[in-house]
């Protein structure tokens, strides 16, 4: 089946798509109806692709069957220059759709359990971990997308030992994957007198926030502890013992959770977190030798296995992996990150292409 035989397959399935989602059954279906539209949504831009593409293949062959009965030399002259140029738009054409038909990751539209802890670089660290912290929730903001704050430790002078909270929206995990590695930062801190730089490092751990379907956990793995919360929230906190800290005995995972007020939704949270992380644990499993060193270079958070650093005193932002670099770092660490987020996305349709290829 060549590519345009394909693509029609891809436009039978959409359209009778279509012709469900107007089924009366299926409307009062609600699950079936959502299911539907969600995989309508995901064929849209390969049918659109489609549509320019085989008008281009007509194109193709008029221009062609000119040239093959037209007597005037004058028009055949024409249409050979119009199917050179109608032949390499097609080429094009041909690369982008290829990149549109590479199987779509499970996991993209998932929400995400988004983890930063400061590395090396003592309390510059910390303060580069709470500069990524509103980095990243300001372009949640930006994009729509709902923070909740699970588990928070702060180093006392504006910076952040380790923050763990859930972003809630479209497509979160396939925007944000991207991002778990170590983020290294050079700049002269606002406590260096001498205007030295330093380098410091913070680590970044995106999660697909899973159901309970598909993470099974037995309640007698779990040890549960209850304590009193440290964090703000007012006498109340600290006088209830509202904070939850549950321990996955067969894999050594721990996770708490002391931001509500309530236990119960201490517990809802942390759990959560556990499922997200025994999750990814079991992906890791399932990927190459490369991702899983990867993986442990995430959680090392040491700065010499970094994926970005950011230079404020040359405001650039360079990513190590695409080796792409932006000098528009004040915008960047504001929660501008669309540009940077694209190219990632771009560079991983490529690699798979290759590899698929």
């Amino acid at each position: 089946m060549d590519l345009h035989d394909k693509l029609k397959t891809i436009k039978e399935k959409y359209d009778r798509i279509d012709e469900q989602l107007s089924d009366h059954n299926i409307v009062s279906n609600q699950a079936k109806h959502i299911a539907l539209g969600k995989e309508r949504r995901e064929l849209s831009e390969i049918v659109e692709a489609y549509k320019s593409y085989d008008q281009l293949i007509r194109n193709i062959n008029g221009n062609q069957e000119i040239i093959d009965s037209a007597e005037d030399k004058e028009l055949t002259e024409i249409a050979e220059n119009e199917l050179k140029e109608l032949k390499e738009k097609k080429i094009q054409m041909e690369e982008q759709i290829k990149l549109l038909l590479i199987p779509k990751d499970p996991d993209d539209d998932k929400n995400v359990i988004f983890e930063i802890r400061a590395g090396t670089g003592g309390d510059e660290a910390g303060l580069f971990a709470a500069d990524l912290y509103r980095m990243y929730t300001r372009y949640a903001e930006v994009r729509g997308w709902k923070a909740e704050v699970i588990d928070y430790s702060d180093t006392g002078i504006g910076g952040i030992k380790e923050v763990v909270f859930s972003l809630i929206g479209q497509s979160v995990y396939g925007d944000l994957k991207f991002e778990s590695g170590v983020h290294r930062v050079q700049r002269v801190p606002a406590t260096e007198g001498s205007g030295r730089v330093h380098t410091s490092a913070a680590s970044v751990v995106v999660l697909p926030e899973v159901e309970d379907v598909e993470v099974e956990v037995d309640p007698n793995d779990l040890r549960i502890d209850v304590f009193r919360s440290g964090g703000a929230g007012g006498q109340n906190v600290n006088k209830v013992e509202t904070a939850i800290r549950i321990t996955h005995i067969p894999s050594g995972l721990v996770v708490q959770c002391q931001d509500e007020r309530s236990q119960l939704k201490n517990r809802q949270k942390a759990m959560k977190v556990l499922k997200s992380r025994l999750y990814d644990m079991k992906t890791q499993e399932q990927t190459s030798e490369i991702a899983a060193q990867r993986k442990s270079m995430v959680r090392k958070g040491d700065r010499s296995d970094k994926i970005r650093t950011y230079n404020f005193p040359q405001n650039r932002v360079t990513d190590h992996r695409i080796g792409v670099t932006l000098y528009n770092l004040s915008e960047i660490i504001e929660g501008d990150l669309n540009e940077l987020i694209e190219k990632l996305k771009i560079a991983d349709r490529t690699e798979r292409l290759q590899a698929a290829v």
